[in-house]
């Protein structure tokens, strides 16, 4: 039977889609602290909830340990764009670390479950698709992205070192391409670039050749999926995404259409370690959680860039 009055630890929860799965916390009636250090988090994102009772918001970084009393910890703080974690990556390395390890020593004290969100960074520029819970990855540990590809597999190893080791009760989740309201108009990642850019009339850049492929989800999708982990008896990893694989210059035509049709494309070098295939394998999902991603991305795209136009790029 589930307990009532869960009270709920959300680091990084004044983000994307931290923010997203604090809503859903919130409109179930359980009581959520949010630490964030407001590096990439919004505070606008909770706007709703400063008045509420059953709501804290907590100005911290996880890279310095905290004491407080909790039931559940959903562990979301580290930058995870490109242009964010690649501006501070010592930092970035340091908070995956760091981070994770304050919060599951605080998990291992409080005995309180924890989700570690991870992510597909972890299998690098993959050699098969889909890609696999079981598969290791190809990642470069000295490159330019390391340190946000390397820094989520040391959470990883440090979660089931806790777990083997004292019992904590963890769940590993990994995050494929994320998209909706609430992206960043400046977090360098693929949907929101273009969206971006097509409000603002500008031609939309493509870097490489548009072949590379991702699989975008929906971030309602992805936080029912994080839901139903942390409900369930999985220790994970489990792959938490959008199995259906697009060519970064199919969703760029698809954006121009939506947007404005006399936009054209222009092409740039592919940054280094890009990876060139994103396809989750999801069988673990759909049969151990009965999770299935349910918005296509031609709705979710209409939503997201409504939410842009909302803000008034220019």
């Amino acid at each position: 039977m589930q307990k009532f009055n869960i009270k709920n630890l959300v680091t990084g929860g004044a983000g994307f889609i931290g923010s997203h799965l604090i809503d859903r916390l919130m409109d179930k009636g359980e009581e959520v602290i949010c630490l964030d250090n407001f590096y990439t988090g919004v505070k606008s994102n909770l706007d709703k909830w400063y008045t509420n009772p059953r709501f804290e918001l907590i100005r911290h970084d996880v890279t310095e340990p905290i004491t407080i009393e909790i039931d559940r910890i959903w562990h979301l703080a580290c930058p995870a764009s490109p242009v964010h974690y690649q501006r501070n990556p010592i930092k970035t390395s340091k908070t995956s670390f760091l981070g994770t390890y304050n919060m599951l020593g605080l998990a291992k004290r409080l005995n309180a479950e924890i989700l570690f969100a991870s992510t597909s960074e972890i299998y690098g520029d993959p050699e098969v698709s889909p890609q696999r819970e079981d598969y290791k990855g190809s990642v470069n540990p000295i490159g330019i992205r390391s340190c946000y590809d390397e820094g989520k597999r040391i959470g990883e190893t440090l979660c089931f070192d806790y777990h083997r080791k004292h019992l904590t009760k963890i769940k590993v989740m990994r995050i494929f391409n994320t998209y909706g309201p609430r992206m960043s108009p400046d977090d360098g990642r693929v949907v929101s670039n273009f969206i971006v850019q097509a409000l603002r009339g500008e031609n939309l850049t493509i870097y490489g050749d548009g072949s590379q492929t991702r699989s975008f989800c929906y971030v309602d999708d992805l936080v029912d999926g994080m839901q139903r982990l942390m409900e369930s008896k999985l220790i994970g990893p489990v792959n938490i995404g959008n199995d259906e694989e697009f060519t970064i210059y199919e969703l760029a035509k698809v954006i121009i259409k939506k947007i404005n049709p006399e936009l054209e494309i222009i092409f740039k070098p592919l940054p280094e370690d890009d990876p060139h295939q994103r396809k989750p394998f999801l069988e673990i999902a759909k049969k151990e959680l009965k999770w299935y991603p349910n918005i296509r991305l031609n709705e979710g795209l209409d939503k997201t860039i409504d939410y842009f136009r909302s803000i008034k790029i220019t």
